[in-house]
């Protein structure tokens, strides 16, 4: 049978974002404080404006995140920030394992579970992210691919902990593609089944957000599959009225 799980909706701002941006923030806001919502929304933006829009949506349901965190707690990692570095920022939640980070900075399964340990040690939800190439859903391959990465990247967590699990198809991710329903309804099946088969009662209760070109127009849709808790959006994320059709669909 399964759980009722409230939906979480987190946007993705990737490098995007200056002080312009806090007129977006605003109007989420306030759509926030006048209408009832049936969704956890979590805003990741920059590091550079973290604490800024923390501070901007502290009287909001609203929490923040960061895209990324470093595994050590502090040290001569030029250019990275700690999970101490984003709590003390105000941030809630950090993405890690990002198809981006992946394949952009060479992170492996390993360096994601690093990191999303030192996310739960320091109080901070890791969103952990997983997706399969073009090339491997053409194979045949993208549930054994998908569920090896994920587990391999979750680590254990206590019930005082929260884990949540992002799906993403790599060749989905702004691209204006979308998977279809059928697809999604498929993996995110497989990424339960194996996250109870490695966690049990726990793994029942983690969100599998789904992300790669998630509208204001496909949202009811895609939230509506089972085992979709939700969403991770990008670029939609970044236009306030994109960002909370999409939130008023959960």
């Amino acid at each position: 049978m399964t759980q009722k799980i409230t939906p979480l909706i987190a946007g993705n701002w990737k490098m995007n974002g200056d002080a312009g941006s806090f007129l977006e923030v605003e109007v989420i806001k306030d759509h926030l404080a006048a209408n009832e919502v049936n969704a956890e929304v979590v805003i990741c933006p920059p590091a550079t404006l973290l604490h800024r829009v923390s501070v901007a949506l502290s009287e909001s349901v609203a929490k923040t995140g960061a895209q990324n965190c470093h595994s050590a707690a502090s040290g001569a990692y030029t250019g990275d920030i700690s999970v101490a570095m984003v709590t003390e920022a105000g941030g809630e939640f950090v993405i890690v394992g990002h198809s981006e980070r992946r394949d952009g900075y060479n992170e492996s399964n390993e360096d994601v579970r690093a990191k999303a340990i030192a996310a739960l040690e320091g109080g901070v939800v890791p969103i952990v992210c997983c997706g399969e190439s073009l090339e491997v859903r053409e194979s045949g391959k993208a549930i054994d691919v998908v569920v090896e990465q994920i587990i391999a990247s979750c680590p254990d967590f206590t019930n005082e902990q929260e884990l949540v699990v992002a799906y993403e198809p790599i060749w989905a991710i702004g691209t204006g593609k979308t998977a279809s329903s059928a697809d999604v309804d498929e993996m995110h099946n497989a990424i339960r089944a194996a996250l109870v088969k490695r966690f049990g009662e726990q793994g029942a209760a983690i969100k599998i957000l789904y992300g790669g070109s998630v509208k204001p127009a496909n949202a009811k849709e895609l939230l509506g599959v089972e085992n979709v808790n939700g969403a991770l959006v990008g670029g939609a994320s970044l236009k306030a009225d994109d960002f909370w059709g999409i939130i008023s669909a959960a």
